[in-house]
């Protein structure tokens, strides 16, 4: 290899072992001070698994490299995963990989954990290496220069928190499940230090960059999605091995999730906390358990709280996320309870499996049918998101870099700038009052200290969505004081999605609108139709000189939503085409043939977020739609309401006879599993299984292979 460019590699892996460096120990300083920056707490929801951060140090210091020397230097800096060879066996069909990869056989790798998403238009950046759009304020776009991201926020997002106008028809629950799901599907890793180290400028990390297959001549800059694209509940369960392992007690006979061994809400489990190993960064503790908010870290006492561990790094963010968090750790734990006392004879994995697989269902059905068509409309539903044909293996479920960084973003417009809290018969509770926004973020010691997840979940049931209006976009919890610390600087979440566009290379708004067949504004005028609204259009054409230039993310929550929706046309169309491929190019879609049986996909119909929340909290009364709004506590009904539909899981029972060869053969002191025509095997603890651990049934011969020795498959010995 040349010479420069060994001396180049070599410095670049100091460049980028240096930027992780300082951030390990800007952050432990923070935390011994007890003052962590917002940028740190940003980062903390940010954590990848181990996978994704070699590809993330790889992609790195490819990006560093270049910046170096200016030319592809692949050989020695990409990281591929290898090539995945894919399981045939029963098991594989009958269950989603934790990682997502091979749901398509085809390509393995779609929609899996560790890709870059893809992209619906090519990208624009400021150059060819993936500059971020606006990099430089004197470069042009449409014969006009970009305006900076945080004095749009300020021109057309902020809202005081106190002028606000609240949803007639909607609770704050969708807007809370808009979030759970987005964390189902998107987590995009980001660099370990941001580009502008000026201390009075807001901070703002790049995405991490992502090593895509091949060596190209011309590379873009792509970003990666750390988790998978399914809607598959990863958030409860992980996109790692490694990380589905350590959320499992691996010590229970019925499959269950870990739980606190610390704590508890009167009973019911909380997740466990993070082991200490991994907090390094921790902005939910520890704290003095008397304190009321503030971080007490000169007097630590033995009864602290920590951040929550879950599927999804991000679950502590706020007071609503840990309490759904919560509510589906314990749904699974009664899941597998339920099918354990239908099917004695399932083996843990089996029951944890079968219990993941319900989990995603409820996921897909709850989202499809009860939230989609309340932020589409009715009518765009229907139009835009047609009845379920069936899997089609053509259809790429992998996340769309726009739905990822703009689309998706879209209800952070509709978010309270206050957590209600309420008390039993959702009354208000001196005890637990209400909340400013930003003194619910990374606050798990509020809901083990302050009455657990109940007091949250009443608030989200009752409490209506903000609207969104021309004059009322994003409240100023949001804008002024997001993951405020002591003493740092806040962030604006309204500016850090401009920037986060401009930084994936979205294009504008007008080639998105074309790329959905819709019309292109080309002047004040026609923009002011589109948006029916004069005086934006007018501040839009003051900001960005045309509208081509508006940033794709702005412009779309402009629009006014369509009839019995949330959003316009453009957000419609973009999000109805992503959840269509997250539909159709899913193999284990819960309508799809085979995947559960007719029986199982009728009652299934009847799964309710309003059961689940009576399942697994204390609460007794609740909405018949948790979706909708409620004025009045004295109209939520009693959990034994026969509209609060039940999930009967009889369906599951396993039947003791196969269609072919009769009854199935049993084993003493182990498990078993009827997968198609095969019955799998496997030992209790402590027992070795002589002989085969499968048999399989011959649908000529109506005979089970080794069958008539019945007593190979009683056979054990003590290891």
């Amino acid at each position: 290899m040349d010479t420069a460019l060994v001396e180049a590699l070599q410095r670049a892996i100091e460049l980028t072992d240096a930027a992780y460096a300082r951030t390990s120990e800007r952050v432990k300083k923070s935390l011994s001070e007890g003052a962590l920056r917002p940028s740190d707490l940003l980062a903390q929801f940010k954590q990848t698994e181990a996978r994704t951060r070699t590809q993330v140090w790889a992609a790195e210091l490819l990006d560093n490299t270049v910046e170096l020397i200016r030319e592809m230097v692949y050989t020695h800096t990409m990281v591929q995963p290898s090539p995945h060879v894919c399981d045939s066996d029963c098991l594989s069909e009958r269950y989603r990989s934790i990682t997502g990869e091979c749901n398509n056989r085809q390509h393995p790798r779609w929609g899996a954990a560790n890709i870059p998403y893809s992209r619906w238009l090519p990208p624009e950046y400021e150059d060819a290496w993936g500059t971020p759009r606006g990099w430089d304020p004197e470069h042009t776009y449409h014969n006009a220069t970009l305006p900076p991201v945080r004095l749009v926020s300020q021109e057309v997002l902020f809202t005081h928190n106190d002028n606000i106008s609240l949803d007639s028809t909607l609770s704050h629950l969708l807007v809370e499940w808009g979030q759970w799901i987005d964390h189902d599907v998107v987590l995009t890793p980001q660099s370990p230090n941001p580009r502008n180290g000026i201390q009075s400028c807001m901070p703002f990390f790049r995405s991490a960059p992502s090593c895509v297959a091949g060596v190209l001549s011309h590379r873009h800059r792509e970003q990666l999605n750390a988790i998978t694209s399914f809607v598959d509940a990863s958030m409860v369960y992980g996109s790692s091995t490694n990380l589905a392992s350590a959320l499992r007690n691996l010590s229970s006979p019925l499959g269950s999730m870990a739980l606190n061994s610390q704590h508890s809400d009167q009973e019911l489990a909380y997740m466990p906390f993070l082991p200490r190993l991994q907090a390094h960064l921790d902005p939910c503790g520890p704290r003095n358990s008397t304190t009321s908010g503030a971080s007490d870290r000169s007097k630590r006492q033995e009864n602290t709280t920590s951040c929550f561990q879950a599927g999804d790094s991000r679950a502590n963010e706020h007071l609503g996320m840990i309490a759904l968090h919560t509510l589906f750790l314990r749904e699974h734990n009664r899941l597998v309870k339920e099918l354990y006392l239908l099917n004695p004879h399932w083996s843990p994995d089996t029951l944890y499996q079968e219990a993941r697989k319900i989990m995603g269902a409820i996921h897909q059905i709850i989202t499809w049918e009860h939230y989609l068509p309340r932020v589409l409309g009715e009518d765009a539903t229907s139009h835009l998101m047609p009845p379920y044909k069936g899997y089609d293996p053509e259809v790429d479920p992998s996340i769309a870099n726009v739905f990822a960084a703009a689309a998706f973003r879209f209800a952070h417009v509709t978010v309270q700038p206050v957590v209600t809290r309420l008390g039993p018969g959702y009354t208000t509770n001196s005890q637990h009052p209400p909340l400013p926004l930003h003194h619910s973020l990374f606050a798990s010691w509020r809901v083990v200290q302050e009455g657990g997840i109940d007091p949250v979940l009443r608030g989200l049931l009752l409490s209506p969505a903000k609207l969104q209006t021309p004059g009322q976009m994003m409240v100023e919890e949001l804008t002024e004081r997001l993951f405020q610390a002591q003493g740092g600087m806040p962030l604006d979440l309204g500016a850090l999605n401009l920037q986060r566009g401009r930084d994936h290379g979205l294009p504008g708004y007008g080639s998105w609108r074309k790329f959905c067949g819709l019309s292109v504004p080309n002047t004040t005028s026609e923009l002011a139709d589109i948006l029916s609204n004069f005086t934006l259009a007018h501040k839009f054409q003051l900001l960005y000189g045309t509208p081509h230039n508006i940033d794709v993310w702005v412009g779309a929550i402009s629009e006014p939503a369509l009839p019995g929706g949330r959003v316009g046309p453009l957000l419609s169309c973009l999000l109805a085409r992503q959840f269509r491929a997250l539909r159709d190019g899913d193999k284990f879609w819960w309508e799809r043939e085979g995947v559960f049986t007719s029986t199982q996909r009728k009652h299934l119909r009847d799964v309710s977020l309003s059961r689940i929340i009576c399942d697994n909290s204390h609460i007794t009364h609740v909405p018949a739609d948790p979706f909708s709004r409620i004025e009045r506590p004295e109209d939520m009904l009693a959990c034994s309401h026969s509209l609060i539909s039940h999930l009967d899981l009889t369906p599951w029972k396993e039947p003791d006879t196969d269609p072919h060869c009769g009854p199935i053969p049993r084993i003493q002191s182990g498990y078993s599993l009827h997968c198609d025509s095969v019955i799998l095997y496997h030992c209790h603890s402590g027992f070795k299984l002589l002989g085969s651990s499968s048999v399989s049934c011959d649908p000529n011969s109506q005979q089970w292979s080794s069958y008539p020795n019945m007593s190979r498959y009683e056979a054990y010995t003590r290891t």
